[in-house]
């Protein structure tokens, strides 16, 4: 069920309130483009400044707003447990598929603190979880040994991996088994990801090409991974262009060019300089998609 090209979905604003009407304008085109889910209210979605009303406002539109059609993978993650288990009960009361939760950041807990943490969250509903592994944001990093010790709990189910180690997916796989569901968290390395073992990514450029970024990912699922390296060449300019600056900002400038919503971020983030618009642009005509 979670494979293929997922978006980091964007949480779109206009004049600093919610726009919920590009929200569900835009899960409609990312399901005509051949996106084979979502995930809301993750990092790209600016969910550390979003109200909590607001992250549980935007689940429960991009739910409603995808009807069944392709699975939703709820961010749910918090360095507080008791609010971790908030999002991910409210994930589950709205119909979410899964929920995606962060290791504690800030707090820096010990591999035994993340296992209770992760074995709290598991245990206070029925939903499956996604481990987020990001060890540049959260400054701690879950071992693939302390992950197979939450892959023996039923509904821990798999990892977006955000590590850019492409050796640490092979090391996972062993650790948790052929089964245990591994998605990238990084676009630049995500070919190279599923060679080794990955299912599917958890994208921010398919924000904005998600029509390429499903091929790429079936070419790669089918074995075919000459045509999908046409594919990720197309779009590597691209995929560093977005991340000259923290990638959800390059991702909505990206999308403002392409007329699909603002380019409107919250504070303390704000607009791409003039140097990484250049740099945008011209990723955006190398992928053919200006």
């Amino acid at each position: 069920m979670l494979t293929g090209s997922m978006p980091a979905l964007i949480t779109p604003f206009r004049n600093g309130e919610l726009d919920l009407e590009t929200l569900k304008k835009l899960v409609e085109w990312h399901i005509g483009e051949g996106t084979n889910g979502f995930v809301p209210v993750g990092t790209t979605g600016e969910s550390p400044t979003l109200t909590h009303a607001e992250h549980e406002t935007v689940i429960e539109t991009v739910v409603k707003a995808t009807a069944g059609r392709v699975p939703v993978i709820a961010g749910a993650g918090s360095n507080n447990t008791v609010e971790a288990i908030r999002f991910v009960q409210f994930a589950e009361k709205v119909g979410a598929d899964a929920a995606l939760v962060v290791t504690p950041y800030y707090n820096k807990p010990t591999q035994r603190g993340m296992i209770a943490h992760f074995t709290a969250l598991h245990d206070c509903a029925e939903i499956p979880i996604i481990i987020y592994n990001i060890p540049s944001r959260s400054v701690v990093d879950m071992t693939p040994e302390t992950m197979a010790e939450l892959a023996k709990l039923p509904r821990i189910v798999g990892v977006k991996d955000a590590t850019g180690d492409l050796a640490r997916v092979c090391d996972t796989r062993l650790a948790c088994g052929p089964d245990f569901v591994q998605l990238s968290g990084e676009d630049a390395t995500a070919h190279g990801f599923n060679a080794q073992g990955g299912v599917g990514c958890i994208s921010v450029t398919a924000n904005v090409a998600p029509g390429l970024l499903a091929k790429m990912q079936a070419a790669t699922l089918a074995g075919d991974y000459a045509a999908a390296l046409e594919i990720q060449d197309k779009l590597m300019p691209l995929h560093k262009a977005i991340f000259t600056e923290p990638g959800l900002i390059g991702a909505k400038y990206a999308m403002s060019k392409l007329g699909l919503c603002s380019d409107e971020v919250r504070l303390p983030h704000m607009a791409l300089t003039d140097e990484t618009k250049a740099l945008v642009d011209a990723g955006l005509a190398h992928a053919g998609l200006l």
